[in-house]
């Protein structure tokens, strides 16, 4: 995956017990929360994986909040960011093995589907250890494999991307 960076405008909420009147202990109660926010949401379909904040850039004037007396931050940041795309060849290691299909994880993705229908010359071994075999090698758990993202979508509520993988092409499968 290609790492991007990208400038983000983000709302950061402190709350009432995190203000101080001495500037730099107010800054560092926004960057904590700010580094908090960001590790919590994980991802959005716009910009992918947020994977570091690289600098605040400002931090415009705070608004309160009548009913519970937090105070609202507009902030603008840089942040390190990766997104999947399609055609792209990735790296990833065997989580799971099915009958129908080989789970993968790589880098921040968790859920990258390759099916057995993409994996033609390749047979599944049932048993305690299942795994898939080939006449040169074999997929079993935790087995690196290099692959190309034949698609993908956005999972709201995962707040994660869902990758459709395939060792169709050159130099694709196990390492």
């Amino acid at each position: 995956m290609v790492f991007l960076q990208e400038e983000m405008s983000w709302n950061v909420l402190i709350s009432p017990d995190q203000l101080s009147p001495k500037g730099l202990l107010l800054r560092k109660s926004i960057i904590v929360r700010l580094l908090e926010d960001v590790t919590n949401r994980k991802a959005s379909k716009e910009h992918g994986y947020y994977i570091a904040v690289n600098e605040l850039k400002t931090i415009s004037e705070g608004k309160v909040r009548e009913l519970t007396g937090d105070v609202l931050f507009p902030v603008t940041f840089t942040c390190i960011t990766q997104r999947p795309m399609k055609g792209e060849i990735l790296v990833g290691s065997v989580e799971k093995i099915l009958k129908h299909g080989v789970f993968l994880k790589s880098g921040p993705i968790e859920s990258i589907f390759l099916s057995e229908k993409s994996m033609s010359d390749y047979k599944y071994m049932g048993g305690e250890n299942p795994l898939f075999m080939n006449d040169h090698s074999k997929l079993e758990r935790d087995t690196a494999v290099r692959f190309k993202v034949m698609g993908f979508r956005w999972m709201e509520a995962d707040r994660q991307f869902q990758l459709l993988a395939s060792l169709a092409g050159d130099f694709l499968g196990p390492l």
